[in-house]
């Protein structure tokens, strides 16, 4: 995972929200104003507890703070994160590819049927995933096919 991950204020007091309130362990925060979401990447194992029964923890931090609120479990495996990222779409394939460069690329093999669940409305999950795969492995680009 990469280190040195620099969290703002606002990011702070949101993890502290989040944790206050749904007792999981959040190890990154990132605010979208563009989408107005909230990304939590939360230690492997606490998805269930973020969410809360039928989801009201999550819909009481989305009234409180009025942005979309997204959870993602954390892998230390780069292939795993990217599979609990995408959610629910059904992953066929993760192949890692280190170029000659020394960049790495992933190939993410999608079921045809969850294509447009994997890259998302305007292509955000597809752009929030290359994001993170970025931030934490050193990705330089996530290809949904």
């Amino acid at each position: 995972m990469a280190t040195g991950i620099k969290l703002t204020s606002k990011e702070m007091r949101y993890i502290a929200l989040f944790e206050s309130i749904t007792g999981a362990s959040v190890k990154d925060c990132i605010l979208d104003e563009e989408a107005n979401r909230a990304i939590f990447i939360v230690k492997e194992g606490d998805v269930g507890m973020a969410i809360g029964k039928g989801g009201k923890n999550i819909h009481l931090l989305e009234r409180m703070t009025n942005k979309r609120h997204e959870i993602i479990e954390h892998s230390d495996e780069p292939g795993q994160f990217i599979r609990n990222a995408l959610k629910p779409a059904l992953i066929t394939e993760i192949r890692i590819t280190k170029k000659p460069d020394g960049k790495s690329i992933a190939v993410v093999l999608v079921n045809p049927k969850d294509k447009g669940v994997a890259i998302g409305k305007n292509g955000r999950n597809a752009e929030r995933i290359r994001f993170l795969a970025k931030r934490y492995f050193q990705i330089e680009n996530v290809s949904i096919t």
